[in-house]
């Protein structure tokens, strides 16, 4: 391993991150990170790549391979909130436990087009419990919308609050409209079908997961 990728997995296991989620922050595919830093394929970081990591990290780009005479271009974050609570895909997990407790940057225009909510709409939690599988494994980090509720409520995944807990469910819009299912992707969990629309208290939309690679 030279010593850019050296560098790189060093910095990405001490900020406890995976390869995974950094291949996710370039608007790659999820093994991105892994193949650069285990195969060498590819031989050298995009230069807006490399830009990216470097403005993550806080780490000058001569570390990730840039040539010393050569500054990268400036690229912007956004700044996207981890929030220390988990979203049960099980049991739920207690809303009292809110917190941020770090952030994750995110490229401006991958983000733009992920969303046209605005950053301070959005927030990163973790996911608890297998009754999402296949769909969201224990362990995932996943990207909500808060904007993103009652009032644009269609099919889809998101994070609820049931009694006094976060649960992150799948809402399927039942045939007449006027009635929704609340439902677990995992069959060896419950689903509540024929809810009415306002009895269900939505915290937001999952827009993205994070997975780390087993």
């Amino acid at each position: 391993m030279d010593e850019a990728r050296a560098a790189l997995d060093e910095l990405i296991h001490k900020g406890r991150h995976n390869y995974a989620s950094i291949s996710r922050l370039l608007g790659r595919n999820a093994a991105y990170i892994q193949q650069y830093i285990r195969r060498g394929s590819p031989r050298n970081l995009d230069e807006r790549d490399r830009a990216i990591l470097a403005q993550f990290f806080g780490v000058d780009e001569t570390v990730l391979g840039a040539p010393s005479y050569r500054s990268g271009p400036v690229v912007e974050l956004v700044h996207v909130p981890v929030i220390n609570v988990e979203a049960s895909a099980g049991h739920g997990a207690l809303a009292e436990m809110e917190s941020q407790c770090a952030q994750f940057g995110f490229d401006d225009k991958w983000l733009r087009r992920l969303t046209a909510s605005k950053a301070s709409s959005l927030s990163i939690i973790g996911v608890h419990g297998d009754s999402m599988e296949p769909t969201l494994h224990d362990g995932d980090e996943v990207m909500i919308d808060l904007s993103d509720g009652q009032s644009r409520l269609r099919d889809g995944i998101y994070v609820l609050r049931m009694d006094d807990a976060l649960n992150v469910k799948r809402i399927a819009i039942e045939p007449q409209g006027r009635r929704i299912s609340v439902v677990s992707d995992n069959p060896a969990y419950p689903s509540w079908r024929g809810l009415e629309r306002r009895s269900i208290n939505i915290v937001g939309r999952v827009l993205w997961f994070g997975r780390a690679l087993q």
